[in-house]
């Protein structure tokens, strides 16, 4: 049949698509805060753990949190916390707050988009995550992308809604000569305060009470308050590179291509310059060599650029936003009242940082005075806030401070080949607030085959001498006010790990030394009535212990594998020389046992479950009032711990779609001190379920 030239075939059809199929292909990095050094890290597509995403407590539940999703939380292990963040209101925000050098650029042969969606509980009391992250290149060494993430906590308990949002831009440029990353991060944090419940017998003794009571009917302490938080950064990191192009062949390579001068002459076209050069034998030379080097040209051989040295500047710009909100504020809760109506509580903080780096890096292995990276850098910072000063005619007063700081430091570093790396950083500030202070921070490895076996050494030191951030000299509210002189914090420590990739072991240990150690602590005051003592009132206060602080940590990872059978431990020692000024657990623990197969080759599963468990010690409060973890008031010290909480979960990975489903603390209903902090009792049990799915289009 005649078809007319036709192509009936492609009736219905978009004949503009291609049935070319999508590469698939990515990879991630961080950076380095201060210099924008690449760090590359494995992307976040596999199953392993993806059931313990979302658990504001942790991948190994080692956080004390308030129990709601997103809520403030403290790391128990004293060797992975912070140090006078300059985010001081955002940093018990952890679980969902990104610093630079955390967020995740991605490079990627097709755009990648990433869906993921959490949820636990019912529309009353539930929670819900829901992040999409995206990312495209522009060519192969430039890209764009962006996440969006938002969590909402209603809440197990009364009046303790969290509601959290970021949103985040980035960009990156990777040429020879130049490179840049730039990121803005927009962060929205509102974090309900109800001040623990009544009473912790509801949790640890409920058949004292002559009825059960749910979650939700447990009296807390605070309504109507709220901690709030908006926080903006934008960052720039940009350097320009100097250096060679490397031919990628062989010079051995290069002489084999190198042409008999008959045939370079060949291709000399001024026949003038052929009759000089046949009487010249220098002319002739000179001539042969600009032939050769045409001809060379000419073959366009591959070549490598290889930066020698580097100009460097990074900006980063914050500005963060808190207020202290209470339209409801018990009688005699707080000890002290310096301004305005109780019950119309609006503190409002503000500041603004602006920090300028500049920073020449000499590469490693191309300077003659020292074969091991050498970068020299300053770095000019801005300071300003506004804190609540009392209440006018006109609406809140507020006071302003303003500081500067002027550093110089450098870096040395060895960071090619597989053996032997090493990296000592140091700075110190010449002028400004914090004149004197100083860190000092070296780490090292040492990599080695043993018994067909792969050992990693690693050591990490630091001295730190350190003023204390702003908050801990200056704060002013209704409720808490400080103005105060403290000393610097000396810091020095010593740590190091063992790790056999064979034997799934790694052994970290150090030991911390620190003097003048600051730290936030609870005052009760006891109020009367009736002539009895009827509650104590609450006053936050900043105390510093003079004397010197030791602080022993050892940390075991020890995971078996047993065919498909899977079981992974993590068990932390710590003692502290004083566990009134700064308390620790003795011991925090978790363990993951579950068996991982496959079915019909396609579909990863995990079946197992989990448990957490600390020791029993005199944790820190809290204090809505600043929204920080506080150490207790030692005339009524609450112990918490000595209690597991266990959960049970199926994870599954199908291609580029993870889904889990868990039953978190399934031990509940036993009687015992469920509490992340001091009357924050942990969550009822309940079922949670998530899913991830990557697209490539």
């Amino acid at each position: 049949m005649d078809q007319g030239g036709s192509n009936h075939f492609s009736w219905g059809r978009d004949t503009t698509k291609s049935d070319k199929p999508i590469p698939i292909g990515l990879n991630m990095w961080r950076i380095d805060e201060r210099f924008g050094d690449v760090i590359p890290t494995e992307a976040d597509t596999v199953m392993y753990r993806f059931q313990n995403f979302n658990n504001t407590d942790g991948m190994s539940g080692s956080y004390n949190v308030l129990g709601n999703l997103g809520s403030p939380r403290l790391n128990r292990l004293f060797m992975d916390r912070s140090v006078f963040s300059e985010t001081f209101f955002m940093e018990p925000y952890s679980y969902f707050y990104t610093h630079v050098n955390e967020f995740m650029f991605t490079n990627t042969k097709s755009p990648f988009t990433n869906l993921s969606y959490h949820r636990a509980g019912n529309t009353q009391d539930g929670e819900d995550r829901v992040r999409a992250y995206f990312a495209t290149n522009i060519n192969k060494i430039s890209g764009i992308g962006f996440l969006l993430d938002y969590a909402y906590g209603r809440g197990f308990y009364n009046n303790q809604a969290t509601s959290l949002f970021n949103g985040s831009l980035y960009g990156y440029y990777l040429g020879d000569r130049y490179n840049m990353h730039a990121w803005i991060s927009s962060n929205h944090i509102k974090m309900g305060e109800n001040g623990g419940i009544d009473d912790d017998a509801y949790i640890t003794n409920p058949e004292s009470f002559s009825q059960s009571f749910r979650s939700k009917d447990i009296p807390t302490v605070l309504a109507q308050t709220w901690n709030r938080n908006d926080d903006q950064t934008y960052f720039l990191t940009h350097r320009y590179n100097l250096g060679f192009d490397k031919a990628l062949i062989s010079e051995d390579s290069i002489a084999k291509l190198t042409p008999a001068d008959s045939t370079l002459f060949k291709s000399l076209k001024d026949s003038v310059l052929r009759v000089r050069i046949a009487n010249d034998s220098l002319l002739r030379q000179q001539v042969r060599d600009s032939l050769y080097q045409q001809y060379m040209a000419d073959l366009a051989l591959p070549t490598r650029f290889v930066p020698v040295t580097s100009f460097i500047h990074t900006l980063k710009v914050r500005h963060g936003m808190h207020g202290y909100y209470s339209y409801e504020t018990p009688d005699f809760y707080y000890t002290n009242h310096y301004y305005g109506d109780q019950n119309q509580v609006k503190d409002l903080f503000d500041e603004l940082s602006v920090k300028n780096t500049l920073g020449i890096a000499l590469r490693e292995g191309f300077n003659k005075w020292a074969k091991a990276g050498l970068t020299a850098f300053a770095t000019h910072e801005l300071r300003t806030f506004k804190l609540p000063l009392s209440m006018g005619a006109n609406g809140l007063n507020r006071q302003s401070y303003t500081e500067n700081n002027v550093s110089v430091g450098g870096v040395l570093s060895k960071k090619e080949g597989k053996v032997l790396h090493y990296q000592a950083v140091g700075d110190v500030v010449l002028l400004g607030e914090d004149v004197g202070q100083f860190n000092i921070d070296g780490t090292a490895d040492l990599n080695f085959r043993l018994f067909k076996d792969t050992i990693t050494l690693s050591a990490h030191a630091y001295m730190k001498n350190l003023n204390p951030s702003f908050y801990y000299r200056h704060y002013q509210s209704q409720f808490t006010w400080w103005n105060n002189d403290l000393s610097y914090e000396f810091r020095t420590r010593l740590e190091g790990t063992l790790q056999s990739k064979k034997s799934g072991t790694t052994l970290r240990i150090g030991v911390e030394n620190i003097k003048n150690y600051t730290y936030f602590a609870m005052e009760k005051t006891p109020y009367t009535q009736n002539f009895e003592i009827a509650g104590y009132s609450h006053n936050t206060v900043v105390n510093q212990y003079t004397g010197n602080i030791q602080v022993f940590s050892a940390i075991l990872n020890q995971n078996f594998r047993f065919g498909i059978f899977n079981w992974e431990n993590e068990i932390a020692y710590q003692k502290s020389s004083n566990a009134t000024a700064l308390p620790l657990p003795d011991l925090t623990l978790y363990s993951n046992l579950y068996i991982k197969f496959k079915i019909a080759k396609v579909l990863n599963l995990e079946l197992g479950g989990d448990v957490r468990y600390f020791t029993k010690y005199n944790a820190p409060d809290y204090s809505p009032a600043i929204g920080q973890f506080v150490n207790q008031d030692r005339n009524s010290y609450v112990s918490i711990g000595n209690y597991p909480i266990c959960n049970v979960y199926a994870n599954l990975l199908l291609k580029h779609f993870r889904f889990y489903i868990m039953g978190s603390h399934i031990n509940s209903s036993m009687n015992g001190n469920a509490f992340w902090a001091p009357h924050y009792p942990i969550n009822p049990m309940v079922i949670r379920f998530g899913l991830s799915w990557n697209f490539y289009n």
